[in-house]
């Protein structure tokens, strides 16, 4: 028999209470504990990214200080942009210790601080009218300057390992239509939602249905991310794009707790920092600072509101929206927001018609011109040689270079138009050939001559299909090295004047077996196998002869000269053999650049550099460059190689740069080996231009014809900027002779010789003998005496006073005398290595 026991129906209900009670607080602690451990998690996650250096390219890289003078472009935007990219702040804003600005209306007063690059004494006025510089005042005399330097303009923030390039903005940097056109884009609800928009989020889910069921026939599906969800994809979990619950839920989280701890601002200004926006060759485009100099050339505040709204425009898509690639789809997508900005109230009608019938007017995609990113990247390497990666990256790094801006885009101007003229004579030479060549390569490097500071370079044809830096890539430089052979021989007067070697020694230009070492025979050639007999040192280098060149090396000693190369600075492993003095070892340009140095300082090396100073956080410095220089060379024979090189560019291999309409004094070299070389200086810039092919084979075209037009074109425009348009003449020092001389014969002119030629001397080793051909016959040395007793002095042909002292010596032929110089008459001689 069965016993049942009923409980009452309160205890049951009691009982189930109890166990939805139990039962709703282990789901409130489970669901407690999950949310505190995300919490918390996530917490570090964004404590850890957002510790010390939010992004981890913060050492920031400027250019050398900007010259102004009257008639330099410029805007008043423009200086205050550039002023606040250094640090500088407005005079009624809280006090910066790099420097105050006041605007007042198309004027700039600018008082630099103390930690600024120019100095006080640089305080000025700056008036501006007309998009260029009308008056220069200075604020500490009110006198009128003719020049005035401005702080360094940013070039960029050094990028990672990843080749991320991203320029850093704040808040108060990004112009009100930016923003607004990126919230119409992106994020309508951004000052309003708290980190996720769940009415966005239905709406989206809805057209993305219409979209599936084939309701909306060849629409894009939308994304339901907010700009915090966006910042937590892109900033915190790297990017991740897989579509799944876990990443949803994880962004949503993150965006939650990113709103709650940040200001809108905030979280605005790292979106803005972050978000990726297209690619530039290799480099990764992020943020709206960098965007809008890769794709407008300009600073972010200088954007217009088409601008703006085009580049919030590549958010949905940088690379399908890209203007460069699909400008009339990039288009379509900047005028969709403009419409949506109006339906928002932003915009009036009128204002975004005005801003749809705005030209697009994208940047130059050579990105040599603004970036120079080959200059950056060997920057970058020099400073690791210094500074741990890990510094760089957190160390909040000012690195100021010595980069000239305006002299970058000249270079990539240069070798951007100029490159076509030797494309073309390349490819007449391989019109009838199956195997076509590649496309050439370049490096233009310009540096200050007398502190080695490299001024502009261009390491290659095309950064976007290339990083390789042809600036440091080893190559044989053929005539180019030819200088250094001359300097040896003719130092040889130094020591053994009886024995010296002078430009007007003779030497016999012939074929020849040079035997060396252990027998070893050489035997090089002329360009077009041309060969002139008897010819004089300083002829022999004007035409570039070979064979002349190694019988001069040969004269010397081959040990003099290779010693003397590798005090220069060039490649150390060159070997004392004939072959060298015709360029055969590898040297890089800049390591050739650098050499010639000791031409243009008088026998004085500076070691090549490109960064002035590196300051910590706190403005102490780390590093400053020193010029400290090196006397290779005595300054008298160095002042006669540099007499001989700009004699060449008058009448020898360089002549082509006077036919090209480039008249400053000047000297230079051409080169010719597998490839194509010329260097050329001012007083004021030193100048070398490399053209060959990466795989080594034979260029076929020489010196004069591939690299002279290029640095002839960058050094025509280089001459008229205010830092470099004082060329001057180059001076004789103490213990030059210039000696009227017999061209036939190398002795003293008479006043019978038919053709004289001022030649120039070590003092004591000029000739003393008269011309033997042309002496005055018995008649006119009596007709000379009488003249003379009676004080009657004859007109001669060359009546000018020859002393050693260049205060009152003559005139060198061998240099122009101003940038207004006649072009040299005749064609330039041919030259081969």
């Amino acid at each position: 028999m069965r016993i049942r026991v009923q409980l009452p129906k309160s205890k049951w209900k009691r009982r189930i209470a109890q166990f939805l009670l139990a039962s709703g607080l282990l789901v409130f602690l489970v669901g407690a504990g999950t949310f505190l451990y995300f919490w918390l998690s996530f917490s570090r996650l964004i404590d850890s990214r957002m510790s010390g250096d939010i992004f981890e390219h913060a050492a920031r890289i400027y250019a050398s200080p900007a010259m102004l003078a009257i008639g330099s472009p410029a805007t008043v935007d423009g200086l205050v942009a550039q002023l606040r990219r250094f640090g500088y702040s407005d005079a009624n804003e809280p006090f910066s210790t790099y420097g105050t600005f006041t605007v007042d209306r198309n004027a700039l007063e600018i008082r630099p601080g103390s930690r600024s690059r120019v100095g006080r004494r640089h305080a000025a006025r700056v008036e501006i009218e007309a998009g260029a510089v009308k008056g220069l005042t200075s604020l500490a005399d009110g006198a009128p300057v003719e020049t005035v330097l401005v702080d360094p303009p940013h070039i960029t923030n050094l990028f990672g390992r990843d080749r991320t390039k991203r320029r850093l903005v704040e808040y108060s940097d990004i112009p009100p239509s930016l923003v607004q056109a990126l919230l119409t884009a992106e994020d309508r609800r951004f000052f309003n939602h708290p980190g996720i928009s769940i009415l966005d989020g239905f709406r989206v889910l809805w057209y993305d249905i219409g979209i599936w069921t084939g309701y909306r026939k060849g629409a894009r599906p939308h994304g339901a991310s907010t700009l915090n969800m966006q910042l937590a994809r892109s900033y915190f979990l790297g990017g991740d794009m897989t579509l799944s619950w876990k990443r949803k839920f994880t962004e949503a989280f993150l965006a939650v707790e990113l709103d709650q701890r940040f200001s809108k601002e905030k979280i605005l200004e790292l979106y803005a920092n972050e978000i990726y926006l297209g690619q530039r060759g290799s480099f990764g485009i992020h943020g709206f600072g960098e965007a809008s100099q890769a794709y407008f050339g300009k600073d972010i505040s200088q954007l217009t509101l088409s601008e703006s709204a085009l580049l919030s425009g590549l958010v949905r898509g940088p690379n399908y929206y890209n203007p460069y690639r699909n400008l009339e789809r990039a288009v379509g997508r900047r005028n969709i927001i403009l419409d949506n900005m109006v339906k928002t109230g932003a915009l009036s009608e009128e204002e975004a018609a005005a801003a749809k019938a705005e030209e697009v007017r994208l940047a130059s995609l050579n990105v040599e011109a603004s970036s120079a990113p080959y200059f950056v990247d060997l920057m970058h390497e020099k400073l690791l040689a210094r500074f741990s990666e890990k510094d760089l990256i957190s160390g909040d790094f000012r690195v100021t270079t010595t980069l000239d801006l305006d002299l970058q885009r000249l270079a990539a101007a240069a070798v951007r138009d100029t490159l076509k003229e030797v494309d073309e004579r390349i490819d007449k030479r391989y019109a009838r050939r199956k195997n076509k060549p590649p496309k050439v390569q370049v490096t233009l490097i310009a540096l200050d001559p007398h502190t080695g500071a490299i001024k502009a370079l261009v390491g290659g044809r095309d950064y976007n299909l290339s990083q390789l830096n042809h600036a440091v890539t080893p190559r044989p430089p053929g005539s180019a090295f030819k200088p250094f052979v001359y300097a040896a021989a003719l130092g040889k007067g130094l020591y053994d004047p009886e024995n010296a070697i002078t430009p007007a020694t003779t030497v016999v230009d012939e074929p020849t077996v040079f035997v060396h070492g252990n027998n070893q025979e050489y035997s090089p050639g002329n360009f077009g196998e041309q060969f002139y007999g008897v010819v004089t040192v300083r002829e022999a280098l004007i035409r570039s002869l070979n064979v002349a060149t190694v019988k001069i090396a040969e004269m010397a000693g081959y040990h003099r000269v290779a010693r003397l190369a590798v005090a220069a600075g060039m490649n150390p492993r060159v070997m004392p053999t004939p072959s060298m003095a015709i360029g055969s070892y590898d040297s890089t340009p800049l390591e050739v650049a650098g050499a010639y140095t000791i031409f243009s300082n008088y026998g004085d090396r500076v070691p090549v550099g490109m960064i002035e100073e590196v300051l910590s956080s706190e403005g102490d410095a780390l590093y400053q460059r020193k010029v400290e220089s090196t006397r290779v060379l005595d300054p008298r024979v160095a002042f006669l190689v540099l007499n001989l090189l700009a004699d060449n560019m008058n009448r020898g291999t360089g002549a082509g740069t006077r036919a090209r309409g480039f008249y400053a004094p000047a000297a230079g070299k051409t080169g010719t080996s597998h490839d194509a070389w010329f260097v050329g200086f001012t007083s004021n810039l030193l100048t070398i231009v490399w053209v060959g092919f990466d795989d080594y084979r034979d260029l076929g075209i020489t010196g004069s014809a591939a690299a002279l037009p290029i640095w002839t074109a960058f050094m025509k425009e280089a001459v008229k900027l205010p830092a470099y348009r004082g060329v001057r003449n180059f001076a004789a020092p103490r213990g030059i002779a210039f000696v009227p001389v017999d061209p036939l014969t190398s002795q003293m002119a008479t006043p019978d010789c038919p053709n004289v030629r001022n030649e120039v001397f070590l003092a004591g080793t000029q000739p003393r003998d008269l011309c033997p051909l042309h002496r005055p016959s018995v008649l006119r040395r009596f007709s000379r005496a009488l003249s003379g007793a009676l004080g009657i002095r004859p007109k001669a042909k060359n009546d000018k006073k020859n002393d050693e002292n260049p205060e009152i010596r003559q005139e060198d032929p061998g240099v122009l005398r101003d940038n207004n110089s006649p072009k040299p008459p005749g064609k330039q001689p041919p030259e081969r290595m």
